[in-house]
């Protein structure tokens, strides 16, 4: 990823690393790392061997790892996801920087990979720091009329405390919802992962971390509808077309 302080778009490389010609050897790889973890494979050297295999890159080697999951993940995932329109009257926990800085990615061009299980990821990572960029609020009021139509009960936001600048994000978030009148509170926590993992059944999870679907109770996707949304309903925001990379692992190995 690239970023500068108003933008977090995407890699210089990105437009041949993943050109529609490279697409079909990529889509392999998740199916041949798919299969390999549904076999008990490490992760990482079964990613080390499709890799190498497909003499792939370093952000093509993440995208494909981020796509990939075992049959076991695959149907429990499946099992825990909460569709859209079960939505209403639910509370809502929102994995904060897991969701934002997906859909700041895709507000600027970035490229967001429909893995396997369905859900889209991108290639950005906080590694400790995190700057708000100009799709920020744009990213937030999003995500706030969905939820408002939808008709949640509340929203619980929860951002990771040691990331630099989780406290300006917080405030922000918290002056754009009193602004709408939107029932959202917003926790700082050291280890907000593990805490959604550990919900209970009362709570919907909003996340795309691979980790936190595995173990929590029930989940749910609100980042697919937001960009179908942006890619047929185009506005003035300046948002880019969402470039949307599909990674499903479709053939077989």
């Amino acid at each position: 990823m690239t970023s500068d302080r108003r933008h977090r778009g995407p890699h210089p490389k990105d437009a041949v690393l993943f050109s529609p010609d490279a697409i079909p050897a990529l889509d392999r790889a998740v199916a041949e790392l798919s299969w390999l973890l549904t076999r008990g494979y490490s992760r990482t050297s079964a990613l080390a061997l499709v890799g190498d295999r497909y003499a792939l890159k370093l952000r093509q080697r993440n995208a494909v790892a981020r796509s990939a999951c075992g049959d076991a993940q695959l149907a429990d995932r499946g099992r825990s996801a909460t569709p859209l329109d079960r939505l209403r009257d639910a509370h809502l926990a929102i994995d904060g920087f897991n969701l934002l800085i997906l859909l700041e990615s895709a507000f600027s061009g970035a490229p967001i990979f429909r893995g396997r299980d369905g859900c889209l990821r991108d290639l950005a990572s906080v590694q400790g720091t995190y700057r708000m960029v100009m799709e920020t609020p744009l990213a937030i009021e999003r995500i706030g009329v969905l939820l408002e139509e939808i008709g949640v009960s509340a929203v619980q936001w929860y951002l990771d405390r040691p990331v630099s600048n989780s406290g300006r994000l917080k405030a922000r978030i918290f002056e754009l919802a009193s602004q709408h009148d939107w029932p959202w509170t917003v926790r700082l926590d050291s280890s907000p992962d593990a805490i959604l993992a550990k919900l209970s059944e009362k709570l919907v999870v909003v996340s795309s971390d691979s980790w936190i679907l595995d173990h929590c109770v029930q989940w749910t996707d609100i980042a697919s509808p937001l960009l179908r949304r942006i890619a047929s309903q185009p506005d003035s925001s300046n948002v880019a077309p969402p470039w949307i990379v599909e990674l499903k692992g479709t053939v077989e190995p």
